[in-house]
């Protein structure tokens, strides 16, 4: 078995993935540094999957490393969450969350609903990528991650806090209270979960790439002054 672990350098955080005689997949683009007999093998597409390719911005070319050795990817100021996946269950994971994982696991993608969508601000064809088998997968984090357990009952946040979650939680977007109250209330629409299983959320950033986005946001702002 694969073993990942996050190492943490100057304030930033990385994954360290050591494999012996074993297959590990990564984002495309994320590889920082391979030692060992390790090769990499990027596999093209399908037709399916490169017509997907055009409504979400998770690469659909996932390059595996195959051998004994290790394999570094690309640094971050945010952080990263390890999740094991165990066979039955099915994790959807949002648009930039996907990092690495074994090769036990499957990869595959789904669309959400039209119009919850929509109206969540992700377009009508919105595809994210899934997850399923057996393994580790290692999650992209802005932040520290905690696991959120939803037993036949909405779970309801505003912004993009939810990272991943479980097949058996439907995704919908609402108004934060009935109209007309809505319109006064200060809050946009929430991003609602309905249904049973686990939500993987993201409270807040850690300090630095909050800083970092921070900064960011204003040299953006002062350029389009």
């Amino acid at each position: 078995m694969a073993e990942f672990s996050v190492r943490e350098v100057e304030g930033m955080r990385q994954i360290r993935i050591d494999i012996a005689e074993e297959t590990v997949r990564a984002r495309h683009g994320a590889m920082s540094t391979m030692q060992g007999n390790v090769v990499m093998t990027p596999r093209l597409p399908g037709p399916r999957d490169i017509f997907r390719s055009f409504f979400t911005s998770d690469a659909r070319i996932r390059p595996f490393y195959t051998g004994t050795g290790s394999v570094l990817l690309q640094p971050t100021l945010g952080g990263y969450h390890l999740l094991d996946v165990t066979p039955g269950e099915r994790w959807i994971l949002e648009p930039g969350a996907y990092w690495a994982s074994e090769g036990s696991v499957q990869l595959g993608m789904t669309r959400e609903p039209a119009w919850s969508s929509f109206w969540a601000g992700d377009g009508f064809l919105s595809w994210k990528t899934t997850v399923s088998g057996t393994g580790k997968v290692a999650i992209n984090a802005p932040g520290p991650v905690e696991t959120i357990d939803v037993d036949d009952s909405d779970f309801r946040v505003q912004g993009r806090l939810v990272l991943g979650r479980t097949g058996g939680l439907k995704f919908s977007s609402r108004a934060p209270a009935r109209w007309p109250r809505s319109l006064i209330s200060g809050q946009r629409r929430l991003r609602a979960f309905h249904g049973t299983g686990r939500a993987l959320v993201c409270w807040v950033p850690y300090w630095n790439e909050r800083l970092y986005r921070t900064i960011a946001e204003q040299a953006a702002m002062e350029g389009v002054q």
